[in-house]
């Protein structure tokens, strides 16, 4: 029964010690002395402030892209302490006891650090030898750039992390589909790669670029299954369906995760939520929840209610009006109606509020039982505090003049009748008989004498730096606008807060339009649609871009014409800046160069029938080119198009595929081109010539890159290789 303890239990193990020491090299470049500077460096102070947000759970949008980075930035502010206590107002401001600056800044380097071993892992993958790998891992280990960006608290590092860990895990998966189908490691890299790609897209949107790369190569190796006649029908629709499932369906649902973590975390009310719905807002714990929890849900006839505008950018408001009335004449010479003036207020007032009245019954009060508003209702809305009628015709509007004047009516004993009866229309209504609800329904008020639509024309205006003068008050114009010139989020309006009126007389109603609500109706959304909005926002919400002093173009990058200064010390010469290892930039733009002349020089000739090298090594060199040439083009190319301020650091991705290409051209040259004894010694020669300058130029620029040792002035400008870069030189 015991027999088995006869004999010791063994336990065998490969041991990659090139894996293994290249992974300890890419930790100590980028652990060393992590908590130097102990200040903010560069866009830490951009970063750094969603991090104290996180760690107060204050709801924020950023509109540079999804939150799973701000979340692992995050997670090292958790695991670090910190309490979200720290003013992130400038750069090279000295971090407090307690900000835990290591721990804020150790994904990042982690990440950074494991793209070593993963440069290493995608080279053998593709079939190239262990010496060329080693090169790759080597390049990327002594790329100064690279340890720049991996050592603060920045996002760059572990969007390349993921978008290397994607390319390794489809590689792996590939390799293991000609003889392990469906096989237990299968699955395991091929789901690996769903994750890896959700999550460099949830980090930065330029994770969308290898996404979509590795989604083409897959469809590309998908249809040469197709035309492989040892694969059954059924057998082709189980891949289909776990590529599917793998590289789609699974993606998807994490990066739906991602926000709702995001908003799990974040259930606070903030400055932010400003530009979300109402109904967004009134999820949020404090702020508009405050006052809109307990509103009556269904708007009835009597209801007094405040209108907010659903545009909400670049700022909020309310529709307004006040005893002033519109001046008989504008500067322009153009006349006004004379009529109680009515605005978009951009702050919460009592001159917001109306009441939702029935043309055909003179009561402002809600029934019992409550009348409600359905889509298509006539209403009339009265001003609460002035008890007049929202009103327009046909005068043209103090600055649009194509548009129609809104008023509150006065009845001048004139020729001018009131005109103030608007159909409700609920914009995003189910059906026809839908009832108008407090926060939910987004609405246009149709005006039925004229057609015009209430519409807060003042937005377009405040864009330009103008808004109504003096005699307005300097707040938004309101507008009736003809529905034949096109539909606008500002001519929608959604009910704020609401209350159901009790007081026929004006006094007592003026009191009740003070005084808060207190009744009990929840208007929670739904996750998806808090998705919907959140996404929508981040997606359109674009800060205004302005001349940053580091920012640059897309074919600076190429030859690093560019650099960014990152951090000063404030009394010594130390400084750390974003600059790349000249001879690898180079070299990898030469290899890429040399791939593009090569391939074309290898199909021309394939197409007169002549073969200069083996068909398996043709094919290794397609396919590695559309990953490493691929991968650079996806992520470098798109930026060309894009209208945004760009800084070096966004080449970074397309640099470590161009980086990877370096041996794998080597390795061809040496294999191919050198077919003598004396020319692949010669060319060994070379590369230990070249390798041994990669390192030279390393060493040259680590005090710059990690920030000490201290320079002199003379040595700084020694640094200054190119005339375009700004080194940073103090003045005796």
């Amino acid at each position: 029964m015991l027999g088995f303890l006869k004999n010791p239990i063994v336990v065998t193990a490969e041991i990659n010690v090139n894996l293994v020491a290249l992974t300890v090299m890419g930790l100590i470049s980028r652990l060393w002395g992590l908590s130097y500077p102990r200040a903010v460096v560069f866009d830490e102070v951009y970063y750094g402030q969603f991090v104290s947000l996180y760690m107060k759970r204050i709801f924020f949008v950023d509109d540079s892209g999804p939150p799973l980075g701000h979340m692992l930035l995050a997670l090292g502010g958790y695991l670090g302490g910190f309490d979200g206590n720290f003013l992130w107002n400038r750069i090279g401001a000295e971090y407090s006891m307690n900000v835990p600056v290591c721990s804020l800044r150790l994904l990042p380097a982690l990440a950074g650090a494991l793209c070593v071993p993963l440069a290493y892992q995608i080279l053998v993958e593709l079939q190239f030898s262990h010496c060329a790998a080693l090169g790759a891992a080597l390049l990327i280990l002594l790329e100064n750039s690279l340890i720049t960006q991996s050592r603060f608290m920045l996002l760059e590092s572990i969007l390349i992390f993921f978008i290397l860990l994607a390319v390794l895990s489809y590689l792996k998966f590939y390799n293991l589909q000609r003889h392990s189908s469906f096989s237990g490691s299968w699955w395991f890299w091929l789901l690996l790669t769903g994750v890896a790609c959700s999550c460099a897209v949830g980090v930065k949107y330029m994770g969308l670029f290898t996404y979509m790369l590795l989604l083409a190569v897959a469809g590309l190796h998908f249809w040469h299954m197709i035309g492989d006649q040892s694969f059954s029908n059924v057998s082709l629709m189980c891949h289909f369906l776990a590529r599917g499932l793998a590289l789609i369906i699974l993606p998807v649902a994490m990066y739906l995760s991602f926000f709702y973590v995001h908003l799990t975390l974040l259930y606070r009310s903030g400055p932010h939520d400003q530009i979300m719905t109402s109904a967004f807002q009134a999820s949020l714990e404090g702020g508009l929840a405050r006052i809109t929890q307990g509103q009556p849900l269904e708007v009835a006839y009597g209801s007094q209610i405040t209108l907010r505008n659903v545009l909400g950018k670049p700022m909020q408001c309310w529709l307004h009006s006040h005893t002033n009335t519109y001046p008989i004449r504008y500067e322009n010479g153009r006349g006004s109606s004379h009529q109680q003036q009515v605005t978009c207020y951009p702050f919460k007032d009592v001159n917001n509020w109306w009441i939702v009245k029935d043309p055909g019954m003179q009561q402002l009060v809600v029934s019992n039982p409550p009348r409600p508003v359905r889509h298509g209702h006539i209403v009339q809305l009265v001003h609460g505090i002035t008890t007049r009628y929202l009103n327009t015709h046909d005068v043209a509007a103090p600055l649009s003049p194509h548009s129609q004047e809104v008023s509150c009516y006065i009845d001048y004993n004139i020729s001018m009748p009131a005109q103030n009866l608007w159909r409700v229309e609920i914009v995003n209504r189910e059906s026809d008989t839908d009832v108008w609800k407090t926060i939910l329904s987004e609405v246009r008020f149709v005006h039925v004498n004229t057609s015009a639509v209430l519409k807060a024309s003042g937005f377009t205006f405040i864009c330009l730096g103008a808004s109504l003068p003096e005699w307005g008050y300097r707040q938004l114009e309101v507008v009736g606008e003809k529905l034949s010139k096109g539909y606008h989020q500002s001519m929608v309006w959604n009910v704020e807060e609401h209350r159901y009126g009790k007081s026929q007389e004006q006094k007592e109603r003026e009191v009740e339009l003070h005084s808060p609500t207190q009744m009990d109706i929840s208007k929670n959304l739904s996750f998806m649609a808090k998705f919907t909005e959140l996404q929508w926002k981040i997606l359109t919400l674009k800060n205004e871009d302005t001349e940053h002093k580091y920012s640059s173009s897309a074919l600076d990058w190429i030859t690093m014409d560019t650099n960014i200064a990152y951090w000063l010390h404030p009394t010594s010469g130390a400084q750390i800046h974003l600059l790349g290892n000249v001879v690898t930039w180079a070299s990898a733009n030469i290899a890429a160069l040399v791939y593009t002349c090569l391939s074309l020089w290898y199909l021309i000739r394939r197409r007169r029938q002549i073969y200069d090298i083996p068909e398996d090594a043709w094919q290794l060199w397609v396919s590695a080119g559309g990953i490493c040439v691929g991968g650079w083009a996806v992520n470098y190319l798109p930026f060309f198009l894009m209208e945004k301020t760009l800084f070096l650091y966004h080449y970074l991705p397309a640099l470590t595929f161009q980086i990877l290409l370096v041996p794998i051209v080597l390795q061809h040259l040496g294999n191919h081109l050198c077919r003598s004894l004396l020319l692949k010694s010669m060319f060994s020669a070379l590369i230990v010539a070249w390798f041994s300058s990669v390192y030279l130029v390393y060493c040259t620029f680590s005090p710059v890159t990690y920030g000490e040792p201290s320079l002199s002035a003379a040595e700084l400008r020694d640094l200054r290789w190119k005339d375009s870069w700004n080194i940073l030189i103090r003045k005796q």
